[in-house]
């Protein structure tokens, strides 16, 4: 209800107890204008204790919910949503993993609603699309992995970049991340061979964009480690969507939280932060993806699946 319909409301109950003053009959009164006698004499009563304000409709909340989210909880909640602009489903997904707390997620909307976070920041919110992408998986580990290179930003006070370098597998999502001050094929295949050393799977087949950083010097180092190289089309980096998608939750949940003060001109001190980043992703980030798994989890399905007989 409004203010100007409260105030009405106000007016015309005051008039009510006006006219059965004058008449003298509250009965006939009530009768004329449809309320029963009960309502009549709360108001008469409200009236005469707190004037005029007391004919406005009280809230009817209850006093007292025993059963209402815990204001810990509540501030958990306002938390995520606020610095890491996590939806309702993986907001009750973190509480259960991390705090075990159990919460619907419609509790956790009902909550950002009723605080004003229901929506995300312009840049975040949901873009619609005229077609819809069909949602592919590879359906074992190592079948096929994406590569890509995010660019980061330029050092203050020099003419130097860093660029980080990112490959997921498709069908697990656990990533390898690593920076290097270089953007060319020599750290394209250094950072190719550190993927594979520490994947506990062998890679059948990479994907990259066009890029002059994947041409033929790398193509033929993954072709001598009896791995297909793959391009996707040009100029269609939706292809590539996991890693692309994956260099936007580096964004929101760790360059933008990340303390850049004395990190961003030592590559190594860089490269161990991202390390972490990379561990808590792998073995402690659900995933929506993956129906709230981690990435690691999903691989430890996957090989279980694979171990179990065949009828």
């Amino acid at each position: 209800m409004t203010k100007a319909e409260q105030t009405r409301l106000t007016a015309w109950r005051l008039r009510v107890l006006q006219q059965a003053a004058n008449d003298g009959n509250v009965a006939r009164v009530c009768r004329r204008y449809g309320i029963s006698r009960k309502s009549f004499y709360k108001w008469k009563r409200r009236h005469a204790e707190h004037g005029d304000a007391g004919l406005s409709d009280r809230a009817r909340t209850p006093r007292c919910s025993p059963r209402a989210t815990a204001r810990d909880v509540v501030s958990k909640i306002l938390y995520l949503r606020q610095h890491y602009h996590f939806g309702a489903g993986r907001i009750a997904a973190y509480l259960h993993r991390f705090h075990a707390i159990e919460i619907a997620v419609s509790s956790v909307h009902r909550i950002l609603t009723r605080h004003g976070m229901a929506r995300l920041p312009a840049n975040q919110k949901h873009r619609p699309h005229g077609q819809r992408w069909q949602r592919y998986e590879k359906p074992q580990p190592g079948h096929r992995l994406q590569l890509d290179v995010k660019f980061l930003e330029r050092i203050p006070g020099t003419r130097r970049r860093l660029y980080q370098f990112t490959a997921i597998d498709d069908c697990t999502r656990i990533r390898v991340l690593k920076i290097y001050d270089a953007c060319n094929q020599r750290t394209a295949r250094m950072f190719v061979d550190e993927v594979i050393r520490r994947l506990p799977f062998r890679v059948h087949v990479v994907q990259t964009d066009n890029g002059a950083e994947f041409q033929s010097e790398f193509h033929w180092h993954l072709e001598r480690l009896d791995i297909q190289h793959v391009y996707i089309r040009p100029r269609t980096p939706r292809l590539n969507g996991k890693v692309e998608r994956s260099h936007r939750v580096d964004d929101q949940e760790f360059y933008q939280l990340l303390d850049k003060d004395g990190i961003s001109d030592d590559i190594h001190l860089f490269n161990e932060k991202l390390r972490e980043w990379e561990d808590y992703y792998n073995y402690h980030r659900p995933h929506g993806a993956l129906g709230g798994q981690t990435p690691y989890e999903r691989l430890l399905a996957k090989t279980r699946a694979e171990q179990l007989p065949k009828p």
